[in-house]
């Protein structure tokens, strides 16, 4: 397929994540925070597309994920709207934004819908985020769920740690899995997770679980995309792959451009425009 030529493949919505699931079809999702971006992956045929608020690591700059603001998901999430036909578009909420009381959440969900486009919303966090599930899928915003390696709890967590290694936290982990799903979401994100952990739960939830650094056994799978094409400038996770390699490739173009203009090779004449022959600078001169 051509990554200039939109796919034909119907609209995704969570009715269509529900049946890949049930028909074992694997479901691709990245993160998206821009128009090239998000457009190349949803003419690629990526299935979800994530304004994540790892933002805040790999576009903004900042050490972690804290700092985001609303303002700022909303900013980087009408982009990749925009470019977003194909793909099912979600938005994280960030930091702050849904853990202060019901109204603000449910306030802040309905922005995010409205301003942002977003087409469902992601909010970390188990059994506590129960009844913001069920108001924000009251008011009919589909939810999606983040659990195990949640980064937004960092200091919580005490760094980026593996979850669920234990059994009693692998049954918790289990425990909110399904609360979440009875709650309505639409699909949950494993994060950080033993591989066998992550299996289980697939085998026990009906919506789809998306995994990141969770084993091979999730519904579907999704990647920084950042990490996706090294343009991080920080050692990736064990988990990360990368499929090209477009930092190098950058680095090279940069090193070729300012050589090219240290040496006056660009712009040459055929970059250049042209007075029209009948133009006599000349005349013009002598006139002035």
């Amino acid at each position: 397929m051509s990554l200039t030529t939109p796919t034909s493949v119907a609209k995704v919505t969570p009715q269509s994540l529900l049946a890949q699931k049930q028909a074992g079809a694997a479901i691709t999702a990245i993160t998206a925070y821009d128009y090239p971006t998000a457009r190349l992956a949803d003419e690629a045929g990526i299935d979800l597309l994530l304004v994540g608020d790892s933002l805040a690591m790999a576009v903004l700059g900042h050490p972690d994920t804290l700092s985001v603001t609303l303002d700022e998901m909303i900013h980087h999430a009408k982009a990749v709207r925009r470019a977003t036909q194909r793909a099912l578009l979600i938005v994280d909420m960030p930091f702050g934004s849904y853990h202060v009381s019901r109204e603000e959440t449910l306030r802040n969900g309905i922005r995010v819908t409205k301003e942002a486009g977003a087409e469902a919303i992601k909010i970390e966090g188990g059994a506590e985020q129960v009844v913001n599930v069920r108001t924000l899928t009251a008011a009919q915003i589909p939810v999606v769920a983040h659990i195990g390696l949640t980064p937004q709890s960092l200091r919580r967590m005490g760094g980026y740690r593996v979850q669920g290694r234990t059994e009693a936290a692998a049954l918790q982990l289990a425990d909110d899995a399904v609360a979440l799903q009875d709650a309505g979401a639409i699909a949950i994100v494993l994060e950080g997770v033993p591989r066998e952990l992550a299996t289980h739960i697939t085998s026990l939830l009906a919506i789809p679980t998306i995994g990141i650094g969770a084993g091979p056994d999730c519904d579907g799978q999704i990647l920084v995309f950042h990490d996706l094409f090294r343009l991080t400038f920080r050692q990736p996770a064990k988990f990360v792959r990368s499929f090209g390699d477009a930092g190098e490739l950058m680095r090279q173009g940069l090193d070729e451009f300012r050589n090219a203009v240290e040496s006056r090779s660009f712009p040459d004449d055929s970059e250049s425009y042209h007075l029209p022959t009948s133009v006599s600078l000349e005349v013009a001169v002598s006139r002035g």
